[in-house]
């Protein structure tokens, strides 16, 4: 016998549906009642290759090694802008943890003994405004750390007193509202790019660290070109030529990352050329880094090859409270 269904009790059941899952809903977020949700975040891994421009997911580890979940002392959001040292056979990954509950950055610590396998310490590094992208350096046996500090509007320079845990204000340097600045030394002179906006790329330069800063006659060296503006990771000195890594912000923030050498570097000009195999990093279509990847810093150990710290953004499901 042929069923025929009524339109009006078909309606009335959605109606009734549709009630029990906004009823669902407005119960979880008010009682705080655990659900399954997707975020989106970012995270930290580990590449390999046989150079510092052609890299791929390690084989010895499974990425990612480091995200929100193993920060234990802030509640984090997320990971990102990894930076490492290796001082005394021991690797420090210095990175962005993006904490909550203040919505700003702070600079956490993480240690490996053979680079691939990481143990979250700390976080080294706090102020009352955001800090990102810490970049951290050895000079005249001492350890410095540079990180993004655009909202006290200036680049300032910050000195461990008790490597790696403390760190103590040195000095602002440069003064202005720029983002990821990242330093380098030629054997005659500092150099430092800063990025303003996405899409513009200044240079500057000085004798001493402390300084005084001087900006280059050609500054701004990149103007208006968000995929190759906004420094990426650290200048590498390769076999005595030096490259800087970019990340590309256009169209989308963050999407990949390539490289430039520098051909040219005086107090008067400057000049660089794309490294063959660009991009250096790009987003997988899949799992953490899914969506973006935007900074890199690789190293080279001796009997290995080149390893790199990488950061990327991706979406997951995790159990969480209903917001």
């Amino acid at each position: 016998m042929e069923m025929r269904r009524n339109p009006f009790a078909m309606t009335v059941a959605g109606i009734a549906i549709m009630g029990c899952v906004l009823a669902v809903w407005f119960v979880g977020a008010t009682r705080r009642v655990p659900f399954v949700k997707k975020v989106g975040e970012y995270s930290i891994g580990i590449y390999s290759g046989a150079s510092p421009f052609e890299l791929s997911p390690s084989p010895m580890v499974r990425n990612p090694v480091l995200t929100a979940g193993d920060v234990t002392d802030v509640d984090a959001e997320f990971v990102a802008d990894p930076f490492m040292v290796r001082e005394a056979g021991t690797w420090y990954m210095f990175f962005e943890v993006l904490n909550r509950q203040s919505g700003h950055g702070d600079i956490g610590l993480a240690v490996s003994q053979d680079g691939y396998g990481w143990n979250y310490k700390q976080i080294v590094l706090d102020e009352p405004f955001h800090l990102s992208y810490p970049s951290v350096f050895k000079w005249n046996g001492e350890y410095y750390m540079i990180p993004e500090t655009r909202l006290a509007y200036a680049v300032r320079l910050y000195k461990a007193a008790e490597f790696p845990f403390k760190w103590t204000y040195v000095k602002d340097l440069i003064a202005g509202n720029f983002l990821d600045p990242t330093i380098f030394h030629d054997n005659q002179r500092w150099w430092m790019f800063v990025s303003e906006r996405c899409d513009v790329l200044h240079l500057f330069y000085a004798d001493d660290l402390e300084g005084p800063w001087t900006r280059h006659p050609q500054s701004p060296v990149v103007t208006l070109d968000g995929n190759i503006a906004r420094p990426g990771g650290p200048v590498l000195n390769c076999e005595g030529r030096f490259y800087r890594y970019t990340q590309d912000c256009d169209p989308t923030y963050g999407n990949q990352v390539r490289a430039f050498e520098i051909t040219e570097l005086t107090t008067e000009r400057y000049a660089e050329k794309p490294v063959d195999g660009n991009p250096i990093l790009q987003a997988t279509g899949h799992g953490w880094n899914a969506e973006q990847m935007h900074h890199i810093d690789p190293h080279y150990v001796d009997g290995v090859g080149w390893i790199a710290v990488v950061d990327g953004y991706g979406k997951r499901f995790v159990y969480g409270l209903a917001y």
